[in-house]
């Protein structure tokens, strides 16, 4: 029986639509409960797609009632859910991946690193502090934060062991991307996570091919495509198992 299980949810987002998008997530959070994952990472601006021009208007607080739900389903289900929204935080606009803990709390990881014209739209993060869950401490990154090699190594020496990471990805930046990943946790022995989209959003067309690798840089899992689902890692007293979850 596992003793921790993650996954990474390749989510079709709704354009701009966060009512939408946020019914959709708890789809995801249901299949992910009945998989038994206690942590599931959805990608980078997941509940209101990676529209950066509509980003002021669609950018959530910490309070906003309107999470609420997911703040439910991750105490109802025991599990920490990570969903990706542009946030407000005073008068600071960033990408954020929001943080919804068993036990009620509602807390944010902001990108450090901007891409692009998100550096029109968006002030850079601080980042956050290392999650620990079931006695494993994860470190979380969003997209463009892990292009940047000194940021993995700073999750490393705060002694994480899972590098996880909501991740908006084309086809033309997979290869490099994937192999980069797979990169950290071969050198610093970190089981690591991609998260990626399921659908054209923003004006990208997202690779899918979610991925989950090992702390030696093995390929435990990734989804084949880009069809919507949950790409599973459980660890148990003989190492990590991979398996593919179709969203039913």
């Amino acid at each position: 029986m596992p003793c921790f299980t993650l996954a990474a949810a390749q989510y079709p987002a709704a354009a701009a639509n966060i009512a939408c998008n946020l019914e959709r997530h708890l789809e995801f959070v249901a299949q992910a409960a009945e998989q038994q994952v206690q942590l599931l990472v959805f990608p980078e601006l997941s509940l209101s797609g990676y529209e950066l021009a509509d980003a002021a208007e669609l950018a959530l607080t910490l309070g906003d009632p309107r999470l609420q739900p997911l703040a439910a389903a991750a105490q109802s289900h025991q599990m920490t859910i990570i969903v990706g929204a542009p946030l407000r935080s005073g008068q600071a606009l960033h990408i954020a991946a929001l943080i919804f803990h068993p036990n009620g709390a509602v807390a944010a990881y902001t990108k450090q690193h901007l891409h692009g014209a998100e550096q029109q739209r968006f002030l850079p993060g601080n980042g956050g502090t290392l999650l620990e869950i079931h006695r494993q401490r994860i470190a979380l990154a969003i997209c463009a934060d892990t292009s940047q090699p000194g940021h993995a190594s700073a999750a490393a020496l705060a002694g994480a062991q899972i590098y996880a990471a909501g991740v908006l990805v084309s086809e033309a930046g997979y290869a490099k991307d994937s192999a980069t990943l797979a990169g950290y946790a071969r050198r610093y022995g970190m089981v690591t996570l991609m998260a990626n989209h399921a659908a054209p959003t923003g004006g990208w067309i997202p690779a899918g091919r979610s991925a989950i690798w090992d702390e030696t840089g093995a390929l435990l899992v990734a989804a084949p495509d880009d069809a919507p689902g949950l790409v599973i890692a459980d660890k148990t007293r003989d190492g990590w198992h991979g398996r593919l979850c179709r969203l039913s």
